[in-house]
């Protein structure tokens, strides 16, 4: 069947998003988040400043979507090792296994921080409900918080714990990681140390969380 002219337009138009938003992405890893201009996708993308205005109104605009797409994809790999029924620290295992699967293997959480951090400078000291609303990067800010307060219902860490404050040390702390990672090649990123050095300071944050008295073994995520 031989494909409309409407039909091709819709296509064409889909397909030089993308490849707008693969450019602002390679220009981000490369570049850094703030010194790339709307200027700079166009002259990658071979298109006009003008025409990369026509699909995205502004590069805040632009660089969401680029944190949702990366956003989606994490909550697809934290949410391929869950299970049904898991308890709240089986969850914060897999939520690890989730983010130390995609960390080594692809560039998605590089983006994450390093867009949310540049739209959002005041992370992780402004609260949940203040930052800006992008589904994704919530739901995977709000999946963390609904892991901690599972694990407080269930007597692991301390039922005066704040999640939501908890919740935002964490994301500091991936932030820190995943900044300084980004300045190394990324076939080194996923080096014995680096991991190790990684999960030690997840460790430690949570036995930071702990309810009192509790067993120490409940809290390590490897096992």
């Amino acid at each position: 069947m031989t494909m409309g002219i409407s039909e091709r337009r819709e296509r064409e138009k889909g397909e030089r998003r993308k490849t707008i938003l693969e450019c602002a992405r390679k220009l981000i890893l490369v570049q850094g988040v703030e010194r790339v201009s709307m200027e700079d996708i166009a002259r990658k993308a071979e298109l006009s400043k003008a025409t990369v205005y026509l699909y995205f109104s502004s590069k805040d605009v632009l660089f969401n979507e680029i944190c949702e797409d990366a956003a989606r994809v994490f909550l697809g790999y934290f949410k391929s090792f869950m299970g049904a029924d898991v308890t709240g620290m089986a969850a914060l295992k897999c939520f690890w296994r989730g983010y130390e699967e995609l960390f080594g293997n692809s560039e998605e959480m590089i983006i994450i921080f390093k867009v949310r951090n540049f739209m959002s400078p005041g992370l992780p000291l402004v609260s949940l409900e203040e930052q800006s609303k992008s589904p994704h990067v919530d739901a995977v800010l709000e999946a963390m918080k609904v892991i901690i307060d599972q694990c407080k219902d269930e007597g692991v860490f301390d039922p005066a714990l704040d999640s939501a404050m908890a919740t935002r040390l964490l994301l500091s702390m991936f932030s820190i990681i995943v900044e300084n990672a980004s300045r190394i090649p990324p076939e080194a990123r996923k080096s014995p140390i680096i991991m190790e050095e990684m999960k030690n300071a997840f460790q430690i944050i949570l036995r930071g969380f702990a309810k009192e008295g509790i067993d120490r073994s409940r809290l390590n995520i490897m096992g």
